[in-house]
């Protein structure tokens, strides 16, 4: 593989975006970098499961105590709250109807509470993925997907998922359902997989999305040349090497080396980096500015809580333990 200048910029950015998050955590106060890009647009974590989202649904809608393990419950929830994936929308239906169950749960007051939603003008979804419509009759899009999740539950998929083996053999059960597509249908197997009825080596399967390709473009001349794949492992590969020719001090995720689910996830970071930082760089979206901006947040971080079986050595962060990361209903704050 050939770099461009773009290579190095994705190492340096994955371990300050990791760095800032760091000092968040230990109560420092903001900004927490240097970086003029950094600090003036907005990106993700360079671990997926550190974002504000993946944090909601590991804590709040798999692992809470006072929810259901059951392999049915679990898929049920974390597929009602990845389809709209904004914790405001999840918070607004337990409000309206009470806590998520799929023995309990009303499709139709569901449908009713967010057609309510709606014409208030609030927003059901986050603008973190594009949701397409499944064609399932419905006039409005929340209403084909609460259809889809019903078919997926009624087809007994969730008993098919948790004796799937692999990340990649659930992938294989998604892809059929109308409306997911190749991106859609891998994220989901990764928020799954989070879930405490899964154990799947996240290292064996990934698919890389529209953000990343264009990433890869900018990071590699010849990137026609190899499946956009099998860069993102190789990035995984040789991440100690890269992070340490470049003298950068990045610990991972408190022993956790990048997966190739934030290998895939920098890479549509670097692609909206670049875009500054080297705007003469080509990708292939021919994308050239970064729509979303950043707000410094005065909120202090909730103690981090990760998949027990991925046994981290988090430290307890005792000056963020006490602060809640969740927002007003439908308030906007960002990450």
């Amino acid at each position: 593989m050939n770099p461009t200048i773009v290579y190095d910029d994705y190492w340096r950015f994955a371990a300050e975006r990791q760095a800032m998050y760091l000092r968040r955590l230990e109560g420092k106060r903001g900004p927490w970098t240097d970086d003029p890009i950094l600090r003036t647009y907005r990106f993700t974590n360079a671990y997926r499961a550190s974002d504000r989202v993946s944090q909601f649904l590991i804590r709040r809608v798999q692992y809470a105590a006072d929810r259901s393990r059951s392999p049915q419950e679990l898929f049920f929830r974390t597929l009602l709250f990845k389809l709209f994936n904004k914790v405001e929308t999840w918070e607004h239906l337990e409000n309206q109807l009470g806590p998520v169950s799929w023995q309990s749960f009303d499709f139709d007051a569901a449908d009713r509470v967010l057609n309510d939603a709606i014409g208030r003008g609030k927003r059901i979804y986050s603008a973190a993925y594009i949701m397409p419509s499944p064609a399932l009759g419905g006039e409005r899009k929340h209403t084909n997907h609460l259809r889809l999740l019903k078919m997926m539950m009624e087809d007994g998929l969730p008993a098919k998922v948790e004796k799937a083996g692999s990340l990649s053999g659930i992938f294989d059960l998604l892809i059929p359902y109308p409306g997911l597509g190749k991106f859609l249908a891998f994220q989901y197997c990764i928020d799954l997989n989070y879930a405490p009825f899964l154990s799947l080596e996240e290292s064996e399967f990934v698919v890389a999305g529209p953000g990343a390709l264009d990433g890869i473009a900018k990071c590699f001349d010849d990137a026609d040349d190899y499946a956009p794949e099998d860069i993102i492992h190789a990035m995984v590969d040789r991440q100690e090497t890269e992070f340490k020719r470049l003298g950068l001090d990045f610990p991972g995720l408190f022993g956790r080396r990048l997966q190739p689910i934030d290998c895939q996830n920098l890479f549509c970071e670097i692609s909206k980096y670049a875009r500054v930082a080297h705007p003469d760089v080509a990708g292939i979206s021919g994308r050239v500015r970064i729509k979303q901006t950043y707000k410094l947040s005065s909120r202090a971080l909730q103690q981090p809580f990760y998949p027990t079986r991925w046994n981290l050595a988090v430290p307890a962060y005792t000056s963020t333990a006490a602060s809640s990361i969740q927002p007003g209903l439908f308030d906007a704050v960002a990450a």
